[in-house]
Order: C-alpha cells, then structure tokens, then sequence
C-alpha cells in the first residue's frame, strides 16, 4: 500500500506529464487553424483565457493575488513587462507554425534551460559551476554552426528561448501565483485583442462562426492554454526540480518529431550537428542539476 506521499508524487508526475504533452502537442493544434492569421488565434487565445481563468480564479479564491501586484509601481510595471514577453512568445510560436518553422521553434525551447542558466548569472548573482559552462558553450557552438552552415539566423529559436526565459525570470521575481498572474497579463491584453476580433467581424473578416470545427478549435484556446498551466502548477508542488528538470524536454522533444516526421520539414546535417551539440549540452546540465541535487540531500546540514 503506497503512503501518502508517494501517492502525491505519482499524482504530480501525471500532472507534469500532462502538462508537458500538451504544450508538445500544440503545433498540431495550430496547424489545425492554418488557414486564420496570426494574430486573430493570439486575439482568440488571450479572450477566451481571460474568461476561463476569471472563472478560474473565482472559483480558487484567487483576487487577492491578483490584486497584490497591481497595488504597487513596480508590480504594475511587472506584469506590463511579463505580459508583453509572454504575447511576444505566443505570436512567434503560432507564426512558426504557420511558416513550417516548427522544427526552429523547438530549438528554442532546447535552448530555454540554458538560457535561464544565464539570466541566473546576469540578474540573480548565481555562478555556473564547470559543467554548466560547458553546456552553455555547447550550446552556442551548434548555434552557430546553424548559422554558418545554413546561411540563416535561426532568430525564431532565440526569440522563443529568450522571451520565455525573461518571462520566467519577472515571474520568478514577482514572485505571482501561477493562475491570477496570467489572468492579469490576459487581461491586460484583453481590450486591445477583444476590439481587434471586434473589428474583423464588423468587417466580415473573422474565423468566428465561418466554419463549426475551426469555431470550436478557436473557442477551445482558453482551454489550450489555461490547462496545462493548471497541470503545471499541481505538478510543481509535488515533484522535485530533478524530474522537472527531465521533463521539461519532452515538449520539446515531441516538437522536434512533430516537425520533422509530421510535418515533412528539412532535416539537415547543419541541423544534425547543431541539434547534437544542443543535446550534449543539455545531457551536461541534467547531470549537472541530478548530481547537486544529490550533494544537497545527503549534505546534513541541508536536511536539517
């Protein structure tokens, strides 16, 4: 018979699990709307997130946190800068879809553990220990070998990890609860998207109602975004930063195949190089995270 605390664990694993197939599963749902701009599924996304989580957050008993960062300066002006990251995030990742970049966009998201790393050093004061540089330089090394090899700058994959990666540090920061911090980014958004869908069905232009399935599939946004959001947080609170740590690749990882045996998108040797150099990179910080999570546990003074 498994305690408690094992039970919890099993059921923040299926939480994180759940969470990180959803996000791997989101190109998919965004192919689904190819045929609509955009910038009318992020309209979509943030209008029909706002609703769900105000729901949500009433629901949690969740105004006060919602409240607490918009009574200072610097929370107000917080919430501005995460929510212009986290819309900057979005709309790149829906028109990589759209443009068959999925496989550069998973780059990215390869990329964000280690781009953390470095937001850690520059803003928080952390050291990287010799693993950790290696991985960074790693890293780099096969982004630059994209660069050189391909011809291109793979700026969707450094937009992504970068935006992302900032976004995570102002939450960090902040410090917000995970459902009525996004509820205050969405709503922020929310006018501006809201008039927008406003004005393309005064023009006759919007998706809404052309069409049941693709009606229902830019209905379902809030859902698609708001869920796994929700998995996330149950998963955080049960598991250790280790199996995080791990399962934060399966995203990604889900997004590379995508791209590569769904989608039909070039699959290169500068790719095979520059994904292999990434790869390493992220094996080095696995093991790097697993073993100073073990020097933290058996160190008696930290379980004290």
């Amino acid at each position: 018979m498994s305690s408690p605390r094992q039970a919890n664990r099993r059921a923040g694993l299926l939480y994180g699990v759940a969470a990180y197939l959803a996000w791997g599963l989101l190109p998919l749902y965004f192919r689904a709307l190819q045929g609509v701009p955009p910038l009318e599924i992020l309209a979509h996304r943030v209008v029909w997130s706002v609703l769900l989580l105000a729901g949500l957050t009433t629901w949690l008993r969740r105004w006060p946190e919602v409240a607490r960062p918009l009574s200072s300066w610097r929370g107000r002006l917080t919430l501005l800068g995460s929510t212009a990251l986290i819309s900057l995030n979005w709309g790149v990742y829906i028109w990589a879809v759209h443009a068959g970049r999925v496989l550069e966009a998973s780059l990215g998201y390869f990329v964000n553990p280690l781009v953390n790393v470095l937001l850690g050093v520059l803003f928080l004061g952390e050291r990287l220990t010799r693993r950790q540089q290696l991985a960074v330089g790693l890293a780099a090394a096969g982004v630059a070998v994209l660069i050189a090899t391909a011809g291109t700058f793979p700026w969707v994959a450094l937009v992504l990890a970068t935006s992302f990666g900032l976004y995570g540090l102002l939450r960090k920061v902040a410090r917000l609860d995970p459902v009525a911090g996004l509820f205050c980014e969405t709503a922020l958004l929310a006018p501006l998207a809201a008039g927008g869908l406003l004005l393309l069905a005064r023009a006759g232009t919007g998706h809404l109602g052309a069409a049941p399935g693709q009606s229902a599939l830019l209905v379902a946004a809030g859902l698609v975004t708001a869920l796994p959001l929700i998995w996330f947080a149950l998963a955080v609170a049960q598991l250790r930063l280790s199996t995080l740590g791990l399962l934060q690749y399966l995203a990604p990882t889900m997004q590379f195949s995508i791209a590569v045996f769904a989608f039909g998108e070039p699959f290169t040797a500068a790719h095979g190089v520059a994904f292999g150099c990434i790869w390493a990179s992220l094996a080095l910080y696995s093991a790097d995270l697993l073993s100073g999570l073990r020097r933290a546990t058996s160190d008696p003074e930290v379980r004290r």
